[in-house]
């Protein structure tokens, strides 16, 4: 919660820093914008390790090999990496090359996700 807290006040005092600058300099308030992001992405790593440790808990007790479980990790990241570039090009009024990120941003977690598909495909057809 406190970490919480901490990034709500980062994004507001970001956002308004972010308009007031943008009267005068557009292109310094998008710089502002990628900075405040990147301070409340490192911000919120914390959680994503206990997170991981969950995940690694219960592939353990799964018996799930780590290659199952990297996929959905790697899908993660590249769906939160996809949303933060698209929203950064519409701010800049780039709304073509955004949904050009997402349509890269959905090919690539098809991608990634196909080891998993295929382990899942193998367990289906052994039940068989």
């Amino acid at each position: 919660m406190p970490d919480m807290v901490k990034i709500a006040a980062i994004a507001v005092a970001a956002a308004l820093c972010s308009v007031v600058v943008k009267k005068n300099v557009a292109e310094l308030g998008m710089v502002l914008a990628l900075c405040a992001g990147a301070i409340i992405l490192s911000c919120s790593l914390g959680a994503l390790e206990g997170v991981k440790e969950l995940m690694d808990t219960l592939a353990d007790t799964a018996g799930l090999s780590p290659a199952v479980l990297a996929p959905v990790v790697k899908t993660v990241g590249i769906a939160v990496l996809t949303r933060v570039s698209a929203e950064l090009c519409r701010d800049a009024k780039e709304g073509g090359i955004a949904a050009f990120v997402e349509t890269a941003g959905a090919a690539a977690a098809l991608f990634v996700s196909l080891p998993l598909l295929k382990t899942v495909l193998s367990m289906v057809t052994g039940l068989l």
